[in-house]
């Protein structure tokens, strides 16, 4: 505890004075914090480390957080599977687009395949116009260049790039003469009955980790020379000074930008040194065991790491049609929908243990358990034909009843564990309010049905009409007059008739995981 530096350990106060629930932005300056900050005193309380400062203020620190390590932010050569084409003699990391579209591991396992190897290919995308932009609003947003929001990658009577014609283009980078150049790229091939025309691609990290090995002066010299990037057309002038190959503050490689073809005058440098690293590193990229080499067949959408990979294609014969189209996203996206993924995942898998762990105890003095009850409430909401946030509201309304994070269930003692909002409180971090506010009104509604609806206060079970009591009874004329009105009361007197319902022993439900996809689609 004492090697902790103070100031970092609360800059990473999690607390909510510290720190917005909601997005985890700090509420406070750096220099607010008080020039003589220290520890005054700390101790473990439930498991966690809680930490009491000289200004007064109390933080907690879980120990899996402070236990924790840096991975980066993905983007250089850590944690990146650097390969070269005998590492896919087994095949290249695919999927098939209805797949992708439909099943949330299905996404996370092709986008995770462009964060760790930098590409994956998507089959079976529909053979249209503009396809190409739905496969990158799956995960991103479309960036639009002056080649327009889509490109279309065929023989042109007058281009203005070399992508444009049916000569052999070698491994390159796009638009290196951007800054920032676009992160990502796809290619979603309509046609391709011509002679020719394979495309390949040469991992660039592991080109560069070669150069490295091989001629680490000549990595060195790539790595600090400014090279001007410059395209130019009628109506285009752009450019770029980055080094061929960048590395972060410690040492890493971070982005490879390699493009023959739009290489202006090298100035004010070691030209000599530079063209010996220069062409060294070229013929590493032209190496034939880094180049993947395969065809793309119509349906087929190719989605590579444009900072990282070097795409190419051999020269095609006009004897018959081929025509791609491409368009332009960016890596931030990608991660941003990938981590998304990942947080649903867990969080997922961690409803799921409260089911089967805790959800198998007793529910509340009823013939059924925790889990059978939820469920049964979700099956029924099910089969009345409810829209997705009910059947997810009516399979979670009681999931404030588990204990650990949430409340203990002291509702059979007589003290009311106000299981509806500690239930809904937890559930916001994944659940918008269409799913929270039903789990927060379900134990009102049963006030306000008792209230305002002859013969339902009889039809409650024994365990119910005790609970009923100690959470305030029926509501009185002006509590249901003001309940009606608010906004989720419709769909939490929904909730509560199928929590009503949910209480048959040994009824027929499906398990859990048949709502996890359902589940997912709503999570934020």
């Amino acid at each position: 505890m004492t090697e902790l530096p103070p100031f970092w350990l609360r800059d990473n106060c999690p607390c909510v004075e510290c720190r917005d629930p909601r997005n985890g932005q700090k509420l406070f300056q750096i220099d607010g914090l008080p020039p003589d900050l220290a520890i005054a005193a700390s101790k473990e309380l439930d498991g966690n480390l809680e930490v009491l400062w000289s200004d007064g203020h109390r933080s907690r620190y879980p120990p899996a957080w402070l236990d924790g390590t840096d991975e980066g932010d993905g983007r250089t050569e850590q944690g990146k599977r650097l390969w070269t084409a005998a590492d896919f003699a087994r095949g290249i990391p695919e999927a098939d687009w209805e797949a992708y579209l439909t099943d949330p591991a299905e996404q996370a396992a092709v986008l995770a395949a462009v964060r760790r190897s930098g590409f994956a290919l998507l089959r079976g995308v529909p053979t249209a116009e503009r396809q190409v932009l739905r496969v990158a609003e799956s995960f991103g947003y479309v960036r639009v260049t002056n080649y327009g929001e889509l490109f279309d990658v065929r023989v042109e009577p007058d281009p203005n790039n070399l992508a444009f014609t049916d000569k052999a283009i070698a491994p390159h980078t796009d638009n290196p003469y951007r800054d920032p150049v676009p992160t990502l790229q796809l290619l979603h091939c309509l046609e391709n009955s011509a002679t020719g025309g394979d495309s390949g691609l040469v991992d660039g990290f592991k080109a560069a980790a070669i150069l490295r090995d091989e001629a680490p002066e000549d990595f060195a010299t790539l790595t600090r020379t400014p090279v001007p990037f410059v395209f130019r057309d009628r109506r285009t002038e752009l450019r770029a000074d980055r080094p061929l190959i960048d590395v972060d503050p410690l040492g890493r490689i971070r982005e490879v930008r390699f493009n023959n073809r739009s290489i202006g005058t090298l100035r004010g440098t070691n030209p000599e040194a530079f063209y010996t690293a220069y062409r060294r590193f070229a013929a590493i990229t032209l190496r034939p065991g880094l180049r993947l080499t395969f065809r793309l067949a119509p349906g087929d959408c190719l989605i590579f790491d444009n900072t990282r990979l070097l795409h190419a294609r051999t020269a095609f014969e006009q004897d018959g049609r081929r025509h791609l189209q491409g368009c332009y996203t960016d890596l931030d996206a990608l991660h941003s929908t990938l981590a998304v993924l990942h947080r649903r995942t867990a969080a997922l898998d961690e409803l799921a243990e409260l089911f089967a762990g805790e959800g198998a105890g007793e529910y509340l003095g009823e013939a059924v358990t925790m889990a059978e009850h939820m469920l049964q409430a979700a099956a029924a909401a099910e089969a009345a034909g409810a829209p997705d946030h009910l059947i997810a509201a009516a399979l979670l309304h009681d999931v404030g009843h588990f204990q650990g994070a949430l409340h203990g269930r002291d509702l059979m003692r007589g003290q009311d564990n106000h299981h509806s909002d500690s239930g809904a409180d937890w559930l916001a971090r994944w659940f918008g309010p269409e799913v929270t506010e039903p789990v927060r009104l379900h134990v009102a509604a049963k006030r306000y049905l008792c209230a305002v609806e002859p013969g339902y206060r009889a039809g409650l079970s024994e365990a119910s009409e005790y609970t009923l009591t100690v959470q305030g009874g029926p509501m009185d004329h002006r509590e249901a007059a003001a309940f009606a009105r608010l906004p989720g009361a419709a769909d939490a007197v929904a909730v509560r008739r199928w929590d009503e319902q949910a209480k048959q022993p040994n009824a027929a439900t499906p398990a859990f995981d048949h709502y996890r996809p359902l589940l997912a689609a709503l999570m934020k």
